[in-house]
């Protein structure tokens, strides 16, 4: 079908003429004389930019420039606050994927603030439902969100970043929302907000656990898919967002005209005076606008063809309007383009400049990290960033897969990327419930993962160690629940992965049975005692440390209710859990021992001294290679040696530290010890223990014989 004639719309409550403006800087840009306006849409035959009143009035102003494939004009007297959008107008023609309907206002890509959030409805969507191949002539004004012209002058004062070395950090994952929804401490106006979360409540909560950053789950801008508003539910996790400047309008407690932006900065300044960073989880792999049928709220509406990828037709194929999906939601961004990839580099130049977070975390990296169908290590993205002066310094996390067979890269990201090591999780998992194949792997991840970093120069913080995330079952479910329970979620139990790796302890779900209880207990604290002492970056899940359930559900994305929230009551809290949690990381922080940046290389530092570490037998003697040969083998202990360290202290000087064996039995019978005897440890005291016949304070000698009971794990300091 061709497109409609350009200039055939009506003029009507259309203000003319504008100032020629700039292309440059793109989005909304304020000044007291004029707003200038500059928005990237190189195969639109004219763009208005549209103000709306306080009470929905729209005033259209065409922009008369267009200037490398930028449309851009200066609208004098426009106020602070002032909620705008886009009208592109052009040929409408889905199979060459033009799709241009001056019908349709559109959300500004570099709006630094939205309001008002998306009404789901017909009028969202670009084609007629009765024939998508003709354009709908329903306006979407009055149900579209609405960026805000914003300047803010916030005052960082003495904002300092934390700077953390990634040796030294602790990644707790939490949600925006869920982490203060339910905190009886917080007031309640501020509850499930940027404001709330910056409280002297969380921050001494967060500090006094032991973590150094939290990793906020998507704040940016988002949308629920239709599917997900036609069964009344919301995205509740938000990896579905449409404004990557944009903090998340409905979690600011303050108003949506611009107020989220300070709320978001003061949130940072809050956290980084009480020592904590913030890295922001980021979805540039795919928007909410999912596939060809999907909604039309920005970037389609303004250059489809550019913004998305496209299947390849073949050698001489003729263009194919069928989007290459390679992330599981109807859309893959092209982030190997220029005004894309403009884009995001951009938003993370804003983020960090403007905003002051300390890092991120990308959300199916393999998928963006491409030139063209191909994941490209030396492409544009990943290069880019790599040498960006305002980015390569940053805290970069990649989750190094997408939803494709070619995308999973674990190991692979160059620095300065450090990766979410799923291998870890599964292996920990596994050993801890009683299966895998053996020890060998587990001390592999238990040592850094030398096996996926230490080839090409790399250190073991490049691995983000992990047992739970969102994405899956929290702590206490994984010992609760052998099967996922998520037909709350609306799809049938159909959604979520059935290889969670978990053990029920005896009993699905919940249960008065204390010997079950006992046991799922002392499951949680070998997980996360062993996650806390493991050579890498730990990344906690918020509440885990509390024992947080989710009643078996392990994909609440549309649960935004008690399912998600973190319960802060004391009643039904692990504090156990918490308490050990806590130990565990402390004992971390002080001892550079147990967050080593050099590999170990099973031998000693210095001539004459004890190896760096060693693998110990059950019966006090090194493991052999029939050892870790053994698939029935389940009990395993770890020699870190702290005298000295191989790495040199911060003036080049020698380091010394404690000395410490890890002893950890995944077995269901008890294992007796024999500590073993050499010229260099000959007392040691437990320091954190699941055992309660070995509480902490028991005092141990080299050659003693202890017993360490089922499924318990120990760890002796030097003394």
């Amino acid at each position: 079908m061709t497109g409609v004639t350009p200039g055939q719309w009506t003029r009507a409550g259309e203000t003319m003429p504008v100032w020629p403006g700039r292309h440059w800087p793109l989005g909304a840009t304020w000044s007291p004389e004029s707003t200038n306006f500059a928005v990237s849409s190189p195969g639109a035959t004219s763009v208005s930019v549209c103000l709306f009143d306080e009470h929905g009035n729209e005033t259209r102003h065409r922009l008369t420039e267009h200037t490398l494939g930028v449309w851009h004009g200066a609208v004098p007297g426009v106020a602070v606050g002032t909620r705008y959008g886009y009208r592109a107008d052009g040929a409408w023609d889905p199979k060459q994927g033009l799709r241009f309907n001056r019908h349709k206002l559109l959300l500004d890509p570099y709006a630094r603030a939205v309001s008002d959030g998306v009404v789901p409805g017909p009028e969202v969507f670009g084609y007629d439902d009765t024939d998508p191949t003709r354009p709908s002539t329903l306006d979407s004004a009055a149900s579209m969100a609405k960026g805000v012209v914003v300047h803010d002058d916030f005052d960082w004062a003495d904002d300092r970043r934390p700077g953390h070395a990634w040796l030294d950090t602790v990644v707790y994952e939490l949600h925006v929302r869920g982490f203060t929804k339910c905190h009886d401490r917080i007031p309640e106006h501020l509850r499930g907000t940027f404001a709330g979360l910056g409280h002297p409540v969380v921050t001494d909560y967060l500090r006094g656990l032991g973590v150094t950053a939290v990793e906020l789950m998507p704040a940016f801008e988002l949308v629920s898919e239709p599917s997900v508003s036609r069964r009344g539910m919301t995205n509740y996790w938000g990896y579905n967002t449409i404004g990557f400047f944009a903090p998340h309008h409905a979690y600011a407690s303050s108003g949506d005209r611009g107020e989220q932006v300070t709320e978001f900065k003061q949130m940072v300044k809050d956290l980084h005076a009480a020592g904590l960073e913030v890295i922001l989880d980021v979805v540039y792999n795919h928007t909410a606008e999912a596939g060809t049928d999907g909604p039309t709220y920005s970037f389609r509406g303004l250059d489809d063809r550019g913004y998305y990828q496209r299947v390849d037709p073949g050698d001489g194929g003729a263009f194919v309007d069928t989007y290459w999906d390679v992330t599981g939601c109807g859309n893959t961004f092209a982030a190997h383009r220029p005004t894309p990839l403009r884009l995001v580099l951009d938003s993370l130049r804003y983020w960090v400049q403007e905003m002051h977070v300390d890092g991120f975390r990308f959300d199916l990296l393999s998928a963006i990290a491409r030139t063209g169908h191909d994941v490209d290590m030396g492409g544009a993205l990943l290069t880019t960033i790599g040498q960006d002066p305002a980015l390569r310094h940053v805290k970069l996390i990649a989750e190094p897969w997408d939803a494709s067979m070619d995308g999973y890269r674990l190991g692979e990201f160059p620095p300065p990327w450090v990766e979410w090591n799923d291998q870890y999780r599964d292996t920990i998992r596994d050993f801890w419930r009683g299966h895998g194949d053996g020890i060998h792997t587990v001390a592999t991840r238990l040592a850094g993962s030398s096996d996926l970093y230490a080839d090409d120069g790399r250190s073991p913080y490049n691995s983000v160690n992990f047992v739970t995330a969102h994405d899956g079952f929290t702590l206490r479910d994984l010992v609760s629940y052998d099967d996922k329970h998520n037909g709350p979620n609306g799809e049938d139990n159909r959604d979520g992965s059935d290889n969670n790796r978990s053990w029920n302890c005896g009993a699905e779900g919940e249960t008065d049975d204390p010997d079950v209880l006992a046991l799922r207990r002392r499951q949680a604290a070998n997980l996360m005692a062993t996650l806390c002492l493991s050579n890498g970056v730990p990344m906690l899940t918020a509440g885990d440390e509390r024992g947080r359930t989710q009643r078996g559900n392990n994909n609440p994305y549309v649960q935004d209710n008690e399912t998600s929230w973190v319960d802060w009551r004391p009643d039904d809290a692990w504090l156990d859990l918490y308490e050990l949690t806590r130990q565990a990381l402390r004992i971390r922080r002080e001892h550079p021992a147990l967050r080593q940046r050099h590999w170990f290389e099973g031998r000693p530092a210095v001539e004459g001294g004890p190896k760096d570490l060693a693998w110990v037998h059950p019966s006090g003697r090194e493991m052999t290679s029939a050892d870790w040969q053994d698939p029935t083998q389940r009990v395993l202990g770890m020699f870190v040696s702290g005298d000295p360290l191989r790495a040199p202290g911060p003036h080049g000087e020698q380091q010394r530290d404690s000395s410490f064996l890890l002893w950890l039995n995944a077995s269901a019978e008890p294992s007796d010890l024999d500590l073993p005897v050499n010229e260099w440890v000959t007392t040691g005291e437990v320091v954190l223990t699941t055992d309660d016949q070995l509480p902490v304070g028991t005092r141990l000698v080299a050659g003693q014989s202890v017993q360490l009971a089922a499924r318990s794990l120990l760890l002796v300091q030097e003394t």
